[in-house]
Parts: C-alpha cells; sequence; structure tokens
C-alpha cells in the first residue's frame, strides 16, 4: 500500500505541475509570436547583423591574405576577434549592440499591458500570477538564444567558406562556450528592461531609463573607477611600484562592478588564447614564463568568476522584478 500510495502522489503531483504550466506554456507562445512578427524586433536584429557581418567580412579578407604567408593558430577565431579599417571586431559590435536587443524586448513587457488595459483581464484568466512575468521572460530569452546562436553559426558558415580552414576541436567549444556567455550577457539587460517596466509606467522613461543605464555601465564606469582608485590611492609617475600596482588593481577591481567590462574579458580570453591573465603582471612574474596558448580548461578557470557573476547578476534583477510583480497591485481597466 505505500507503494501505491507513493506512486499515486506522484501523479497526482504530476497532473497539478501540467495543469499549471498551462498557463506558462499559453504566455510563452503568446509573447514569442509577437517578438517574431514585431518590427521593432526586425530593425534591430537587421542592425546587429549587418554591422557584425560587415565587421567579419573585413576580418575575413585581413586572415586570408595573412594565412597566405604563415600558418597562424586559432586562425579560425579570429574572425570574432580582428577588425581592420574603420570597422571594428565581430565581438565589439555583439557586446554593443548586444544589449539593445535585450532592453528592446522587455522596456514594455508589463508597462505596456498596463497602458492597453489587458493586464488585468490577462490575469482574470484561469493562471498563475507568476507564469505571466515567467513567460514574457522565457520567451524573450529563447528569442536571443535564437538571434545569437544564430548570428554566430553563419559567421561560422561564412568564415569555413572565405579562408577555407576547418575549427580545430577546441575553437569549436571556445565558440559555444562564447555564445552561451553572450546568451547570460543579453538575458542580464532583458532583465532589467523587465524590472523598469514595472518602477515605470510610461514606456518611454522605461525605454531611456535601459538605454541611460547600459551607456553607464558601458562608457562611465571605467571612468569613475579611474577617478575613485586615483581618489584613494593616488599614484603619480615617480611612485614606488607597489603603489601604482594597488591603484591598477583597485581601478580593474572598480571596473568589474560592470558587466560590460566582465562580459568583455571573458569574450577576449575566450576567443584569444593567447590570454593568460586578466590582471597587472609585475617584471618579476614574467621570469621564466614560457610564451603559449592556454587550453581551454585554464581559460575557462580565468573567466570562472565572471561567468558566475553575470549569471549571479541575471537572475538577481530578475529575481527583484519577480518579487515586484508578485506584490504589485493590478486594477481591472
Amino acid at each position: 500500500m505505500t507503494v501505491w500510495h507513493k506512486v499515486h502522489n506522484w501523479l497526482h503531483w504530476f497532473r497539478e505541475q501540467e495543469w499549471s504550466s498551462g498557463g506558462l506554456q499559453t504566455v510563452f507562445r503568446k509573447e514569442l509570436a509577437d517578438h517574431l512578427s514585431s518590427t521593432r524586433f526586425t530593425i534591430l536584429v537587421s542592425l546587429v547583423a549587418v554591422a557584425g557581418i560587415g565587421a567579419f567580412y573585413v576580418a575575413a579578407q585581413n586572415i586570408r591574405s595573412v594565412a597566405g604567408e604563415t600558418d597562424p593558430e586559432f586562425i579560425f577565431l579570429r574572425l570574432f576577434t580582428t577588425g581592420g579599417g574603420s570597422l571594428p571586431p565581430f565581438v565589439t559590435f555583439v557586446s554593443f549592440l548586444g544589449p539593445l536587443l535585450g532592453l528592446a524586448l522587455g522596456f514594455d513587457a508589463i508597462n505596456g499591458e498596463h497602458n492597453k488595459r489587458t493586464l488585468s483581464r490577462l490575469l482574470a484568466q484561469p493562471i498563475y500570477r507568476d507564469d505571466v512575468i515567467n513567460g514574457k521572460f522565457l520567451a524573450g530569452l529563447a528569442v536571443l538564444a535564437v538571434v545569437i546562436l544564430a548570428l554566430g553559426f553563419l559567421v561560422a558558415g561564412l568564415g569555413l567558406m572565405l579562408i577555407g580552414v576547418p575549427p580545430t576541436a577546441e575553437e569549436l567549444g571556445r565558440l559555444l562556450i562564447y555564445l552561451l556567455v553572450t546568451i547570460v550577457y543579453v538575458a542580464f539587460w532583458l532583465s532589467v528592461s523587465l524590472l523598469f517596466s514595472l518602477l515605470f509606467r510610461q514606456t518611454a522613461t522605461s525605454a531611456l531609463a535601459g538605454i541611460a543605464l547600459w551607456l553607464f555601465f558601458a562608457l562611465f564606469v571605467g571612468m569613475l573607477a579611474g577617478l575613485i582608485a586615483d581618489g584613494l590611492l593616488p599614484a603619480s609617475e615617480d611612485a614606488a611600484p607597489a603603489r601604482i600596482l594597488q591603484n591598477a588593481v583597485l581601478k580593474q577591481n572598480l571596473s568589474r562592478l560592470s558587466t560590460t567590462n566582465l562580459y568583455d574579458e571573458a569574450t577576449v580570453t575566450l576567443l584569444n588564447p593567447g590570454v593568460r591573465t586578466l590582471g597587472p603582471v609585475m617584471v618579476e612574474q614574467l621570469e621564466g614564463a614560457i610564451p603559449g596558448p592556454l587550453p581551454l580548461g585554464q581559460s575557462l578557470l580565468l573567466i570562472w568568476p565572471h561567468m558566475v557573476s553575470l549569471l549571479a547578476a541575471t537572475m538577481l534583477i530578475f529575481a527583484l522584478a519577480y518579487y515586484y510583480f508578485m506584490r504589485q497591485e493590478i486594477r481591472a481597466g
């Protein structure tokens, strides 16, 4: 009897979970269809794709001219990290324009429903309240993952045709991990935009707040980190080496409060195996060091704190949005 009771309880729990997930599936499919059919999504994806492929084409031309003379290592990864002329590398475009995708998919997720007076009618349906915010976030995350993976594989496929050099297993592993880190990074901005759509009733205000935070992380955190470090630990040109080192370490640690800087450091380490450290290095530490690329496992150990920090920041921001939405009063309009 005990076994049968356990089986019965498990089946009952499974039916409840299946029934309760119906609302989540409905919201997910509806939001997914809205994202894929929206004009702003098409415009943003086209902008990112054209800019990224343009930078990739310049890099491929430069690499192909060099590959005819020498046989450099990790030439496939250089498709993503080499720029040319007035165009920056592919990874720079993704780092700069990727957050726009996350912000665009969520800045009116909740306040748009408020302004249309459809949120109260949506919650009047037989679905759990958290299915709404969970479905909106998961739908946006699914769209972002599809776009990033498609763009990354498109560049990789074009690279095979242009340079004619197949990637090694380690290069493929580094590329896949880079794409996963990019998805987490853009998901952070999706959670930020979702939170702002709850904090601000006007969609224009939430969009401007998201763009302001993005510009602050991308441009001003590094400047403020330098000012704070120079104010707390001033280091002139004739200062002691220990003082200069302390100033540089403090500046770097403060700049890592920005998710953009964390993502940039992780990207450089993944796509450039020659990066062996992310902090300042003394001359004494270079004595006896053998130059050479790091294996993938060592590169992952180097950026493991960055990956955990990006994931934790994304989960924290979404948790705040979830908590605020569950406690928000929804009145019928």
